[in-house]
């Protein structure tokens, strides 16, 4: 399908949009292209993004670099056992001077939000970001409140074997478009981090390198990115297949199935591509269903060898 002078326009200029947050973030993330890219696809994606790995790896300097390379509002919020939904929401406190009520807004309130080490929180704490996730609106005491626009949740999350973490829920694990790990520095990388950082620099500071605009003109251009009947047959026939693998007791929902198309026309424009290939939806699955898929008799997520091994079933295009 042909796309305009226009169309073709938008597009060049959202691939130069997120090549300058990419090269941003990759100045204090050292060495992780690939989780770089990844990480991106949520946020030009509107969906939201967890990462899952081990305490010390860059999960939150990854989050803050994302955060802090758009010109937008931004708020960390550290889950803690005692955090309770109205520290993250917001609250109504009564005036005596006026005898009325005002909501005094909550951390929610901007456009990314750092939910540090999630599944430090109690089940109800982290259950008050599911509204938030869906419908970028919260409801307090009756009354309705509109989030920003963009709105990007990025949770950091130690594995659930660690001391004081809560596993979080099946319906707000759906809620995140992309799982992904961080994974250790090569030695180069490593090098660098030792080397550069100054001893009394204990947090990073990125001058922002996209507006708030842009980043909103880079979600408009993925619906211009093309995906063919064959691709898109391709991208249902593995959703289908994982409902019905005798290996799973859940499998991908609408939702997820959603998430996985926005996924994979993201990362075809990070590639600098204007339309999607059969390897973008294989290259996406792991990070956007692993999450989602229940294994049979287990309650885990799917592994990346049960993905590969759903995508066999399924036949791609020439």
């Amino acid at each position: 399908m042909s796309v305009s002078k226009e169309q073709q326009d938008q597009l060049e200029s959202a691939m130069r949009t997120v090549g300058a947050i990419a090269a941003s973030v990759e100045r204090v993330v050292r060495g992780k292209h690939e989780q770089v890219l990844l990480a991106l696809v949520p946020m030009i994606a509107g969906g939201h993004l967890l990462l899952q790995d081990v305490p010390g790896v860059g999960k939150s300097t990854l989050a803050q670099a994302l955060g802090q390379s758009i010109g937008a509002s931004y708020n960390r919020i550290q889950f803690t056992s005692d955090l309770l939904p109205a520290d993250i929401l917001g609250v109504n406190i009564y005036e005596v001077a006026t005898g009325k009520f005002r909501f005094r807004r909550g951390p929610i309130f901007a456009n990314v939000v750092l939910a540090d080490e999630i599944n430090r929180a109690s089940p109800k704490t982290q259950s008050a970001l599911l509204e938030a996730m869906n419908d970028r609106r919260i409801s307090i005491d009756g009354t309705t409140w509109e989030l920003p626009d963009p709105f990007f949740v990025i949770a950091t999350q130690n594995p659930i074997e660690y001391t004081g973490t809560y596993p979080l829920p099946e319906s707000e694990l759906d809620r995140f478009q992309l799982c992904m790990g961080v994974g250790y520095p090569d030695s180069e990388a490593e090098r660098q981090i030792l080397t550069e950082r100054p001893v009394r620099q204990h947090s990073i500071i990125i001058e922002p390198v996209a507006s708030v605009d842009q980043v909103l003109d880079v979600q408009s251009a993925i619906d211009r990115v093309t995906v063919a009947p064959p691709v898109l047959d391709y991208l249902l026939a593995f959703v289908r297949a994982t409902r019905s693998d005798a290996l799973f007791d859940v499998g991908i929902s609408p939702r997820g199935a959603i998430d996985l198309f926005k996924a994979v026309r993201a990362w075809a424009l990070l590639q600098g591509r204007a339309f999607v290939v059969p390897y973008d939806v294989k290259a996406m699955a792991p990070y956007v269903t692993a999450h989602r898929i229940i294994r049979r008799g287990s309650r885990k997520g799917a592994t990346r060898a049960d993905i590969d091994r759903v995508f066999e079933q399924v036949q791609a295009p020439a």
